[in-house]
């Protein structure tokens, strides 16, 4: 399956919707990133697949050939990183290669395992999407003519965050070991970075950071598990 022979069957990029006849596939664990991933692809112009983890992206990989990938380096099976490096070494290679994280210093590790790009979370605003798209694509792929770079931001349900902050407060719940335990700071600080909830973000980055120094953790999840019944409680407003 290529996206590009769409293009050249009609469905042909215009200055409204730069990506028309493009499939984006997202591997992204949380539904509130994943929802502003789909607005923006749909304000673009461009379809849009969906895996949760690197299991899941590997098996779409196997039966269609998206001409985007964006992948989180932060998902519960690892890093993607190995697949962004998979990727990138496979032949043919995917057109356009991208990393997403809530930390972003992961933008190196990406680079370094291969990708062309990195967006840092939140990814709000649809002409920052667009253009790292576009950045990467052939001439024969972009609209024809002058484009207008677009300022719209795009706003995720908020009913996304709340089943994001259920899932995690699941993980919590269940005395994660240390592994699970980094990943439930590195979601919680992508998810709350996303939804511009700051006092979730410190809470996420002080338990990662006391993980990382040896530092006793129990007042850490307790306020995360606070914070997270307050939010499911519908005591905060994203």
């Amino acid at each position: 399956m290529d996206d590009f022979n769409d293009m050249i069957m009609g469905r042909t990029p215009t200055a409204a919707r730069p990506l028309l006849g493009l499939t984006v596939l997202v591997v992204e664990d949380s539904r509130f990133a994943s929802e502003a991933m789909r607005l923006l692809c749909l304000r673009s112009g461009a379809r849009i697949r969906r895996a949760d983890c690197l299991g899941a992206a590997r098996k779409h990989l196997r039966v269609y050939r998206p001409s985007v990938v964006v992948v989180d380096l932060g998902l519960p099976d690892g890093s993607g990183t190995d697949l962004i490096a998979e990727l990138a070494q496979s032949s043919p290679r995917i057109e356009v290669i991208l990393g997403i994280s809530g930390d972003a210093g992961g933008e190196a590790d990406a680079m370094a395992a291969g990708a062309d790009g990195f967006f840092a979370k939140p990814i709000d605003s649809l002409g920052v999407f667009q253009q790292a798209i576009l950045a990467h694509l052939p001439d024969t792929a972009q609209p024809p003519g002058p484009r207008m770079v677009s300022n719209e931001t795009i706003t995720p349900d908020p009913i996304a965050f709340r089943d994001d902050i259920a899932h995690v407060a699941d993980v919590l719940r269940a005395r994660p070991d240390g592994k699970m335990l980094d990943y439930v700071a590195q979601f919680t600080t992508g998810v709350a970075r996303s939804a511009h909830d700051g006092p979730l973000e410190a809470a996420a980055l002080a338990l990662a950071n006391d993980r990382a120094n040896g530092q006793p953790i129990r007042s850490d999840v307790q306020r995360l598990n606070g914070m997270f019944k307050e939010r499911l409680a519908g005591g905060e407003v994203v």
